[in-house]
């Protein structure tokens, strides 16, 4: 017989004696002791006894059977340990310590009484059932609700200005105007992808609670029963983040219903999503994340799980709706909301591959990032049909009075707000100067560098809409109103640049330039609007210093030609718009100084010929004082008549 059998026959036939003497605890525990020093292998007879058949079996199993009635339905079980007091509560726990630990006892020992092992399993099934159904309780009961106005409280919002009409370049244009106060009369604040004020931290469960949860969760894991404690705490907390989802006004709909939306509700659906999803992930995944350390802290693997299944189901809600808008019809109007959009999840990608960061999670980070190269690529596909679109827009009507036409405004505020998503769009747009053939236009540039993507981009698209409105110039009969239009349009633009960080871009060699060709189309209309007017104050055609009836023919011919210009020019210009003070202002300076001096110097010479005869009134209807007054009409966009003049000589 070898050593091993006999040890085994050994270990053996000490079982069957302490069989024997389990009607006396003394005198087992004292023959225990006693076989326990031939052989450190019998020293877990003692774990044997006190564990299993013995007293502490025997009242841990009454423990556990006396909390057993009524399992099921919440309403017919038993009042829990938990809810009795703490004392009862660690009682129950230390009894399924013992049962647990006669069971790991009774496994590793090949010949184990089969009767004690089923009465040990039954209990430890018994225990696991009543955990369940206590953490199931614990979760429901101490759940948090979601502060959803302290959340809101501690977001940051950005905002600016743009045409809430959704208007497409085209015919469209032609009914967009802007509040000259730079109001929201047509326009609406655009509001940025909110950002949260610092960490927000909040309780997802009630802190004395997570204790509890932990100890259940231990005890579970320890007995194999990790996937029902998983499966339970996974069930319960999904539950509460798509309830905080709802809160957040985040619906559950398929690409299909997303697409079916009309823009304006879609546009607040954004809105909320933009909110939802820097909430879900900065406060709700990380403190997910954070109780699921806490709870499951014995276990690396189902901590992740848990953590997973409990939240891949909101994740994936939010990227459906973002797949939706990815793929959805395009058009101008959506453009900022989509790259307010692809701005969040850019910010918050870096935390979902922190918070998923085992095998289990490596699915969530590639569908985050399917939506954020979806988002990203909407977003150029929206910008290139926007360019697209200034380049096509080839309406022919001219506008009355020269005003600043509605495509200068559209797009000259479309390219303002572009600039607040430079670096967004120079990380998506390819980096070339090749788009358009600029190489003029980019020596009007202060910098000497390279320029970004997006500048050269924007660039192109000013130097387009000044070719578009050059076009539109010629459609004017009248040169010199089309030299107004001009003037009106550009100065627009150069103010809209100075005034935005498009100044940054541009330069101010940019702003000169512009500005210098302002003046020439200042000049050019002086001459084109007012020449006529002026020829005919040119001492021209026999005009001498007598007062012969040829010489006053001539005279009263000059003058009336010259009435007859001025009238015309104030009837039709006073109709003119120029919307900008300081230019009104200007022209109208520039029109005094040129003709008043004229007008002066010829009445001057020649008025005293007419003022003996008859009707001279008639001929020299206008002072000086007459004509500089009546400039001040000029521009203001309305009809107004000549009326009340105040004429030389009554």
């Amino acid at each position: 017989m070898t050593t091993i059998e006999g040890q085994d026959r050994v270990l053996a036939t000490a079982q069957q004696i302490v069989k024997s003497l389990n009607i006396n605890t003394k005198a087992t525990e004292d023959m225990i002791l006693i076989l326990s020093s031939f052989d450190n292998r019998l020293s877990n007879i003692t774990d044997l006894m006190e564990g299993g058949t013995g007293d502490r079996f025997v009242s841990a199993e009454k423990i556990i059977l006396r909390h057993d009635s009524g399992l099921g339905e919440p309403s017919s079980r038993s009042s829990s340990p938990w809810e009795e007091s703490s004392t009862e509560a660690a009682e129950y726990l230390e009894a399924v310590d013992t049962i647990i630990q006669l069971t790991e006892d009774l496994n590793i020992q090949s010949d184990a009484d089969s009767e004690i092992m089923d009465r040990a399993e039954n209990a430890l099934q018994l225990a696991m059932s009543r955990l369940e159904d206590e953490f199931l309780h614990i979760l429901i009961r101490n759940t948090v609700p979601l502060d959803i106005d302290r959340l809101y409280g501690s977001i940051r919002k950005g905002s600016f200005s743009f045409p809430s009409n959704g208007i497409e370049i085209g015919d469209d244009f032609e009914s967009y105007r802007e509040d000259e106060d730079g109001g929201s009369g047509s326009g609406y604040h655009h509001e940025r992808g909110p950002s949260l004020g610092g960490d927000v931290f909040v309780d997802l469960i009630h802190p004395e609670a997570i204790k509890e949860l932990k100890a259940i969760a231990d005890r579970m894991i320890r007995s194999g029963y990790e996937k029902e404690c998983c499966q339970v705490y996974s069930n319960v907390r999904r539950d509460v983040l798509n309830e905080c989802l709802s809160i957040l006004g985040v619906e559950r709909l398929s690409i299909e219903e997303v697409q079916k939306i009309e823009w304006k509700i879609l546009d607040e659906k954004m809105k909320k999503w933009i909110q939802a999803i820097k909430i879900v992930v900065k406060v709700l995944l990380f403190g997910e994340k954070r109780l699921c350390e806490q709870v499951f802290s014995e276990s690396e693997l189902i901590k992740e799980i848990s953590f997973v299944e409990t939240t891949k189901g909101c994740v994936m809600q939010l990227l459906n709706f973002g797949e939706a808008v990815a793929i959805g019809q395009r058009s101008s109007e959506k453009l900022f909301r989509i790259l307010d959009m692809y701005d969040a999840v850019a910010d918050v990608f870096p935390d979902f591959e922190f918070l998923f960061t085992y095998e289990s999670g490596e699915l969530v980070c590639n569908e985050v990032k399917v939506v954020l190269t979806g988002l990203g690529e909407a977003a150029i596909g929206t910008f290139i049909e926007f360019e697209n679109a200034v380049k096509g827009e080839n309406s022919k009507r001219a506008l009355l009075g020269g005003e600043i036409h509605p495509v200068t405004r559209y797009v000259m505020n479309y390219i303002k707000l572009l600039v607040d998503y430079s670096d967004s769009l120079n990380t998506l747009l390819p980096n070339t100067q090749e788009h358009d053939p600029i190489s003029k236009e980019l020596d009007d540039i202060d910098s000497g560098d390279t320029l970004s993507p997006i500048s050269c981009r924007l660039l192109s698209l000013i130097t387009t809409l000044e070719a578009n409105l050059d076009e539109k110039s010629k459609l004017y009969d009248d040169i010199a109103l089309g030299y107004i239009f001009l003037m009106n349009n550009i100065l627009y633009i150069v103010q809209k640049v100075k005034n935005s960080e498009l100044r940054n871009l541009l330069g101010d060699r940019w702003i000169r330039k512009h500005r210098g060709q302002i003046r020439q189309w200042h000049t050019s209309y002086l001459r084109a609007a007012w020449g006529k007017a002026l020829l005919c104050l040119k001492d021209e055609g026999g005009i001498g210093g007598g007062s012969s009836s040829a010489s006053k023919l001539i005279l009263k011919e000059k003058f009336k030609n010259f009435n007859a210009c001025f009238e015309d020019i104030y009837r039709v210009q006073s109709l003119w718009k120029v919307p900008d003070d300081q230019l009104r202002e200007e022209l109208r300076i520039s029109i005094s100084e040129k003709v008043l001096p004229a007008y002066r110097a010829f009445v001057g010479r020649h008025g005293s010929q007419l003022e003996s005869g008859r009707h001279a009134g008639k001929y020299v209807k206008y002072s000086p004082d007459d004509l500089e007054n009546h400039l001040l009409d000029l521009f203001e966009g309305r009809p107004t008549v000549l009326n009340n003049i105040k004429r030389k000589g009554t």
